[in-house]
């Protein structure tokens, strides 16, 4: 079939990015093209001079203007091109996960081909978040396929629920969109088990799909410290670094976290996990309880895990993040006696980790001390990062003796 799409060229600076493959074309990237293209409909994009780079979706409402799905002309975008995908992000779950694959992101956006989509599975639930015009439009038929492939392979899928809102769905010109989708069978929880500890995962009324699933390894790499220690663990959440210290032997643990639904939660997964007399929860502002026990004696503490949320999520709020992640480093530091351990991270993409590299040397000098690093980490295999798209890159995590 002969292609008509409408013709978009594009800046230079543009061209650059996609032919290194990066799939976006910003609003002021476009030179010409725009009047004649629908919003969700499908464009060829080429240079000033008619060389071909990419076929992708336009919306004028975004600040992303066009986000790019192929640089194959043999491509046809239809059911078969994304059912085709499906697979290949699913078998590549399957090899990288192994017997992880019942508690995993199967689809990562970008990453997968399928820009501003994610789905996590619970065990039995599979969460989605759309947040682009281009998959809002092909998501029941994506979906459709990821189940059908589920089940195809003998894994029993009972529901599938969307939490589409926020920003970032208003930013693509769409509406907030919850609930649940094809199969609708559920009532809001899942239990799955990961590292051996249990989770009662609310993908509901829970932050973001329900629960964090990109830390897994770290918990696990975070947990051989813990044996005999005496475990802070900030910004708690759900509970999932503290649960996986007292599972590995902590002689105690308390975790802290502003959120009282959040504890809540933290102590229903101690409860499933059988470490329920091992773990204190301390519903205290992190930064108010870091500043205080920087105050007393060493010792109270010889191993701190400091997993907050993004403190910044625009180019434009890095130095203000860098400064509250100094903040709790540095107060870490001074807490842990010497020979203490530190298990420390960034979720944002922005937060570089040349930036948060610089940012705990600062940190360690000022607190003097020497940073005697165990290892560098980032987000599990199933958050692939491409190379060319340095968005999927976001998660730094460190463990550190302090000497």
């Amino acid at each position: 079939m002969e292609r008509t799409y409408p013709i978009l060229t594009v800046t230079e600076k543009a061209a650059r990015a996609l032919r290194q493959g990066h799939p976006w074309v910003y609003a002021d990237e476009i030179l010409s093209g725009a009047e004649g293209v629908a919003d969700g409909a499908l464009a060829d994009v080429t240079t000033a001079k008619g060389h071909w780079l990419g076929l992708g979706f336009y919306n004028s409402a975004s600040k992303i203007r066009v986000r790019v799905i192929t640089r194959s002309k043999n491509d046809l975008p239809d059911e078969a091109f994304w059912a085709r995908r499906v697979r290949y992000a699913v078998d590549y779950r399957r090899t990288v996960m192994g017997e992880d694959f019942r508690a995993c992101r199967l689809i990562f956006g970008e990453a997968d081909g399928f820009p501003g989509l994610t789905v996590d599975r619970f065990d039995t639930v599979l969460a989605v978040q759309v947040l682009s015009l281009a998959m809002e439009q092909w998501k029941t038929a994506i979906l459709s396929e990821l189940v059908s492939y589920l089940r195809e392979l003998g894994e029993q899928i009972d529901a599938v629920h969307e939490r589409s809102e926020g920003k970032l769905r208003r930013k693509e010109g769409l509406s907030d969109s919850v609930g649940f989708l094809l199969d609708t069978t559920g009532d809001g929880h899942v239990i799955i088990k990961e590292n051996g500890v249990k989770y009662d995962v609310d993908y509901i009324n829970g932050q973001k799909t329900g629960f964090f699933l990109d830390q897994k390894y770290n918990r696990q790499a975070a947990s051989k410290l813990a044996k005999n220690r005496r475990v802070l663990d900030c910004f708690t959440h759900t509970g999932a670094f503290g649960l996986n210290c007292a599972l590995a032997g902590a002689e105690s643990v308390v975790s802290v976290d502003v959120s009282v639904d959040a504890l809540e939660q933290a102590k229903k997964n101690a409860a499933l996990t059988g470490v329920a007399d091992k773990v204190t929860y301390l519903q205290s502002d992190v930064f108010e309880l870091l500043t205080r026990l920087a105050g007393e004696k060493r010792g109270a503490y010889d191993y701190i895990i400091l997993d907050p949320p993004a403190f910044t999520k625009s180019s434009s709020t890095v130095n203000a993040a860098i400064r509250g992640y100094k903040e709790i480093n540095l107060k870490a530091m001074r807490i842990l006696p010497r020979g203490g351990y530190l298990a420390t991270c960034s979720c944002s993409h922005f937060m570089t980790d040349e930036k948060f590299r610089a940012m705990l040397a600062d940190a360690a000098k000022d607190a003097q001390v020497t940073l005697r690093q165990i290892e560098a980490r980032q987000q599990g295999p199933d958050h692939p990062i491409l190379w060319n798209v340095p968005e999927t890159d976001y998660l730094k995590f460190y463990l550190f003796q302090i000497v």
